[in-house]
């Protein structure tokens, strides 16, 4: 320093040449080192948070998973049970009760069919009988008819007969 009085030695500075030299402001290189790792020391424990940032993201981001990985677990095992109360109670009393009401319903089907057609084949019978009464009639009047021409046909053949027997 400026001056002319001795100046005492930092940390581990010894005075060589008989304290003549003069020295700078800050000491010596060495010295300065120190001080400028101690305020960066002091800096990163005072303004630089990111290794305690993170520790804490990384600690969160495990939490978060392994909350993720038990529900999702929570969640597996849940579908797991639902699959099985569905496969051994649900399915098997659905199939029942479907076989049950199938052959109910089928039968229901197949008398509803036949009570159909049974309809069907009356309607049909009672057009039968009532086209029958005309067409007897057609057919009386067509054997009247040929009875007629038969008649009139042995008549002529007796004439000729009888004019063949006077020879």
């Amino acid at each position: 320093m400026s001056g002319g009085g001795t100046e005492t030695p930092v940390g581990s500075e010894t005075a060589q040449g008989g304290g003549s030299k003069k020295r700078d402001s800050l000491g010596n290189a060495g010295s300065a080192h120190l001080i400028i790792k101690d305020l960066g020391e002091i800096h990163s424990r005072l303004l630089d948070h990111r290794p305690v940032i993170q520790g804490e993201t990384r600690y969160f981001v495990k939490e978060f998973e392994e909350k993720r990985g038990l529900r999702e677990m929570r969640v597996l095992e849940n579908l797991k049970n639902m699959v099985h109360e569905t496969n051994e109670h649900t399915l098997p009393k659905c199939r029942e009760t479907m076989q049950d009401n199938l052959s109910q319903v089928l039968q229901r089907i197949h008398n509803d069919h036949l009570i159909a057609s049974e309809k069907q084949h009356l309607l049909q019978w009672e057009d039968f009988m009532k086209e029958q009464p005309s067409k007897r009639a057609e057919v009386d009047e067509e054997h009247r008819k040929a009875m007629e021409r038969l008649k009139e046909q042995y008549a002529e053949m007796e004439k000729d007969l009888a004019k063949f027997s006077a020879f």
